[in-house]
């Protein structure tokens, strides 16, 4: 699946396309949607520190082996219309795209003459990629089903049904932000005994949670399913994800039915869609199950999805603290893991998601659940890393958290790389606590 789109020698006329550690090389090219500052809506490539507007490229004639079908998506305000033409139309436009930016190109000549083709990131304002119609949050990190369940089933932190089933909840599509947005502290029951009786107040335990999220790109019609041999046609590419969690509400509310109010109030993911076909050299084995662990059953079991179903993609949290801001300090880093060892592949995600004759639609969003390692550095959100805020982090300017604090920054980061690669990012997935 590998081609000449991730060669490592290929440069762009795009200079900061070259600058170290940058998220946007050549060889990525993720998909997003900005405002520029005249107010207009556009579709977008991100190279280095600047988004290449692709309806400038395609009507200065810079795309023309596009077919008219793809070429006529370019010009919408999401990705919905795009990603629905499937990875074809995905893996068509990222390499017009590469042809369009590298140095060593005539398209590339012709490009730089072409007025208004860039627009610098910090000149547009970053919108949610896709129009998202459903949203399904996932419990997919063993390490993280563990941690939680140890912390109120010491004696059985694992539920019986969880190595069989890929565990999920529906979440609320209209309240998923994109990066920057502020998130209010939610209000809420909560009650101090589990017996009760509530009160309705601000959540004094607001949570972070690290996710990877993946958008569904080709549909399924209602009453049929997708077999996990295909699952990954039915999928554009991915995104980080911060599934906020206000964990004293959850705590009172989620039995017998689940999240609720917990969850609803914000979700924020990052700007760039990371096609498939960029995160193609960063594949790895799925998790291999130990001897005691019970085989997936037969519709979740497929010999491609076990040899390249996982992403070597790392992942970090960083939190700057107001006290930081006005010390002018940075963010200090609260978590250093991997998605490469999840229980369950995105594509079983998805294959069991249909498995019942679900409905997929273009733009839904379909995410991990908490991303969390063995490691205590590995923990994807606070209440596994301070263990119920028993054990609170402390940071460099002598702050300490248990849970976030009106003011705090949570960053999320993610990239991928790989000996004779180049290293691709997903740009940041980050938003600032309000006050109720």
């Amino acid at each position: 699946m590998l081609d000449q789109t991730h060669d490592l020698a290929l440069t762009s006329w795009v200079s900061s396309a070259q600058a170290a550690g940058t998220d946007f090389p050549i060889q990525n090219l993720p998909l997003g949607v900005f405002a520029a500052a005249d107010g207009r809506i556009g579709v977008g490539v991100a190279i280095g520190d600047q988004v290449l507007d692709l309806r400038v490229a395609r009507d200065a004639g810079l795309l023309t082996d596009l077919s008219a079908a793809v070429a006529a998506t370019l010009e919408g305000r999401s990705l919905n219309a795009l990603i629905a033409l499937g990875r074809p139309a995905l893996a068509a436009v990222r390499a017009a795209v590469q042809g369009v930016l590298r140095a060593d190109t005539e398209a590339g000549r012709m490009a730089q003459r072409v007025p208004a083709l860039l627009q610098t990131m910090a000149s547009v304002q970053m919108q949610l990629p896709v129009a998202i119609g459903d949203y399904t949050d996932f419990y997919a990190s063993v390490d993280h089903a563990t941690n939680v369940g140890s912390m109120f089933r010491p004696d059985n932190p694992l539920l019986p049904n969880y190595r069989h089933v890929p565990i999920g909840y529906h979440g609320r599509a209209s309240s998923i932000v994109p990066t920057g947005t502020p998130v209010h502290r939610p209000m809420g029951q909560v009650s101090a005994k589990p017996e009760g009786p509530p009160t309705f107040a601000p959540t004094a335990r607001l949570d972070y949670e690290l996710e990877v999220g993946a958008v569904i790109g080709v549909g399924n019609a209602l009453g049929t399913s997708v077999p996990l041999a295909e699952a990954e046609s039915h999928l554009a590419g991915l995104v980080l994800v911060n599934d906020w969690s206000a964990r004293d509400v959850q705590a009172w509310e989620y039995q017998p039915l689940g999240p609720f109010l917990a969850k609803n109030f914000a979700t924020t993911i990052s700007p760039w869609v990371v096609t498939l076909d960029a995160l193609e050299p960063y594949r790895v084995p799925a998790r291999v199950r130990t001897a005691e662990e019970p085989l997936p059953l037969p519709y979740l079991t497929d010999a491609g999805d076990q040899a390249h179903g996982g992403f070597d993609l790392t992942l970090e949290v960083w939190i700057r603290t107001a006290r930081m801001r006005e010390a002018g300090t940075p963010a200090e880093r609260l978590s250093h893991g991997s998605f490469a060892q999840m229980y369950w592949t995105l594509g079983q995600m998805l294959a069991h998601h249909a498995s019942g004759g679900c409905n997929l639609r273009p733009g839904d969003l379909i995410a991990s659940g908490t991303v969390s390692g063995p490691e205590k550095s590995s923990r994807g959100c606070l209440l596994e890393l301070t263990w119920r805020g028993a054990e609170p982090v402390t940071f460099s300017n002598g702050e300490t958290r248990a849970f976030l604090a009106d003011g705090d920054e949570v960053i999320v980061r993610g990239w991928c790389e790989a000996p004779g690669r180049a290293r691709i990012g997903f740009g940041e997935c980050r938003g600032v606590v309000v006050g109720a």
